[in-house]
């Protein structure tokens, strides 16, 4: 394996899929590995994309607009670019993000039906046109993931309490991508424990590296 090359991964996947837990341990194998490991999330990352992300998952905010929310998951990211993954990337870290604009494509640009046009150009305003190098998306079933979800946080997640229709949009959204771009964009299937999931990841991760 490569060291001291700045990488740039992203993990998507739907919520309750398990790609935060897949990442935390994807990174703690790179560190020990000998690389440096930054690993942040979306919405969120800093703190100001932290207050952003309350006002997005609160539930009580149902009367947001498709394109106030997609405007405020851009703010939250370029802030995340500047703040943390530049920087990061300029001084040859791994940068591992838990969702990028994989994710605005999938909900905001199919889920909401906003198109894949607009959500690719705040992403060239916002981002600079940054883009990951491999992006690993665990694929799960929907009841599954959904069911893990809302187990997390019953009640409290405003994305989560969208109708079965909108993630299964969101998901087709995700297999599109893995068609046009296979080099990049990995599907990984994220059923099982854990350490198997772990595995797959590896396995594709590491190729990625080497």
């Amino acid at each position: 394996m490569t060291r001291g090359r700045a990488v740039f991964i992203t993990f998507e996947g739907a919520d309750g899929s398990g790609k935060t837990t897949q990442l935390r341990l994807l990174a703690e194998r790179l560190h020990g590995a000998g690389r440096e490991v930054l690993a942040t999330s979306e919405p969120g990352g800093t703190e100001i994309g932290n207050q952003i992300r309350k006002i997005l998952l609160d539930a009580a905010n149902h009367r947001m607009s498709a394109k106030a929310e997609l405007l405020l998951y851009f703010a939250a990211r370029a802030q995340n670019v500047n703040e943390l993954i530049l920087p990061a990337l300029e001084r040859g870290a791994t940068v591992l993000s838990d969702r990028f604009t994989d994710s605005t494509l999938a909900y905001q640009g199919a889920g909401r039906g906003l198109g894949r046009g607009v959500v690719m150009e705040l992403h060239r305003i916002a981002c600079g046109g940054l883009l990951p190098a491999l992006t690993v998306c665990l694929d799960i079933d929907l009841d599954t993931a959904l069911a893990r979800a809302r187990a997390r946080h019953p009640g409290a997640d405003r994305m989560d309490e969208q109708h079965s229709e909108f993630h299964e949009k969101v998901r087709r959204e995700y297999r599109k991508i893995a068609t046009a771009e296979p080099a990049r964009f990995r599907l990984v299937d994220g059923s099982g424990d854990g350490e198997t999931v772990a595995g797959r990841v590896w396995d594709v991760v590491s190729e990625f590296l080497d």
